[in-house]
């Protein structure tokens, strides 16, 4: 949105027949049959039981969010703050992607995936501080048209939707419906998807996690390890057929949608040569006996916080003697990054600590035409031709949090306890790649864990997912007896 005055409350008019269905958002008239008759209206709007309204208790996540809305209330003063949830994204004519809301309005109201397209939490200003109203648009009853002839919020169509009171109960929020949303002063408002300072300002909001945070990645990591083991225990059916990263994928998105919400990003499977190529989704090859597969993939558990992890596995269970030395090669960048974490160091030094062993060790392999210490100056980084991406990124709502936040706080930044982050360096060694042996080319290896920061030094949070070259090769071994 372009400013402030833009902000749409706008929600689909109800097309109660055939004839209005043409006018509607999604072009459904072909379709509709939906009867248009006044004795059909009338014999449909009544005969229904009456709903038990149950005001749930307030969440687990509500006075976190609360402390949350709390801490950017105390920076803005006077003003009147906007930040919507935003709104259903259209897949293919009638037919929508999955609605996420906003990462910003799940972190400042505590409402994850069972969150109402187009609402809109306000911050009102008061003499004390501000007070936050939800806005969504409520149900309506059995006797509307809305029930049973509008398939984007009718209940037939797509289940129960909640009432003000019981949100405002769920999330320790008041509530609107969303066409009071007409009486807030927008254009005198900062509003998130036009104020670019807020939206930073947002970003850094998340920068360090709460307890409540944490124990939700903890979920969301022990979900993903599940997952792992579930590809693990079929790799043997998936190595056979010719699309076996599809199956990878579709065995991760089981376990993804079973303990939690959905994947945290799309999955990449990357087997044999794929390895080498950094964001590969396509995940349409084979999984051949032999050649490694590269996969980064994550849990999101319902809350939203994701996990991020890689494993780099041997198909048929075993490393050969490159793909070890390779392997070992980034393990060993991966822990020397892990042991200088602590508070107060730079957050850019982890990538530092990285660096300096995959400049060290390609160039003992004769791949760089200058030595270590002359790639590792900052107008060289010879050694990045292997290793273009960077170690770490902070996670949480998003896999790549805090993204919009300033450099000196993000890059720059001092680490603190409380801060999650990823630390993945890899090595890949493209497949027509002349500076590299051939006994190396097509190899591509990574090794991703999710990091926590604590008072005196950090926890890796994923440990429990094995991660040496013997560990791996034990754990494929184990899934197979």
């Amino acid at each position: 949105m372009a400013d402030s005055a833009q902000i749409s409350t706008e929600v689909p008019a109800p097309h109660p027949n055939a004839d209005q269905a043409a006018s509607a958002p999604r072009a459904t008239a072909n379709r509709s049959t939906t009867p248009v008759s006044d004795g059909f209206k009338e014999f449909i709007g009544s005969g229904w039981a009456d709903r038990t309204e149950v005001v749930p208790a307030a969440r687990e996540q509500a006075p976190f969010a609360a402390a949350r809305r709390a801490a950017l209330s105390a920076a803005h003063p006077g003003e009147r703050l906007i930040i919507p949830a935003g709104s259903s994204k259209q897949r293919s004519n009638d037919t929508d992607f999955p609605f996420r809301a906003h990462s910003a309005f799940a972190h400042l109201t505590g409402w994850g995936s069972d969150a109402e397209p187009g609402s809109v939490l306000v911050l009102e200003p008061t003499e004390s501080g501000h007070e936050a109203t939800v806005y969504f648009r409520e149900r309506a009853g059995r006797d509307s048209d809305e029930f049973y002839a509008n398939p984007e919020i009718g209940e037939f169509w797509i289940g129960p939707r909640p009432s003000l009171q019981q949100v405002a109960g769920d999330l320790a929020i008041a509530t609107r419906d969303l066409s009071a949303f007409a009486e807030v002063d927008a254009e005198n408002a900062r509003v998130l998807d036009a104020d670019a300072d807020l939206a930073r300002e947002l970003s850094e909001l998340r920068l360090v996690k709460d307890r409540y945070e944490i124990d939700q990645l903890r979920l969301a990591i022990a979900a993903t390890a599940r997952g792992f083991g579930d590809i693990i225990a079929d790799l043997p059916r998936i190595s056979t057929h010719q699309r076996g990263e599809r199956l990878v994928e579709s065995a991760f998105y089981a376990r993804a949608r079973a303990d939690g919400n959905a994947v945290g990003y799309d999955t990449i499977a990357a087997a044999g040569r794929h390895g080498c190529i950094l964001h590969w989704t396509r995940n349409d090859g084979p999984v051949r006996p032999g050649d490694l597969i590269l996969i980064d993939a994550g849990v999101e558990v319902d809350s939203y916080y994701t996990a991020d992890i890689t494993r780099t596995l041997p198909v048929n269970g075993r490393f050969d003697a490159d793909q070890r030395l390779v392997y070992e090669t980034v393990r060993e960048a991966a822990d020397a990054a892990f042991a200088i974490v602590r508070p107060g160091i730079r957050f850019r030094d982890v990538h530092a600590a990285a660096m300096q062993v995959i400049a060290r060790r390609t160039a003992e392999w004769g791949l760089l035409p200058v030595t270590a210490e002359e790639a590792l100056q900052a107008d060289n980084q010879q050694h990045r031709r292997y290793m273009v991406h960077g170690t770490s990124h902070h996670l949480g709502l998003d896999v790549h949090d805090c993204a919009q936040a300033r450099r000196e706080m993000y890059m720059d930044g001092v680490i603190e306890p409380g801060m999650v982050f990823t630390i993945e360096p890899g090595l890949y060694f493209q497949p027509d790649d002349l500076t590299v042996p051939e006994r190396l080319r097509g190899i591509g290896v990574r090794i991703e864990d999710d990091i926590l920061v604590t008072a005196d030094g950090a926890e890796n949070l994923s440990i429990a997912i094995p991660r040496t070259a013997d560990d791996v090769e034990a754990w494929i071994a184990r899934s197979r007896r």
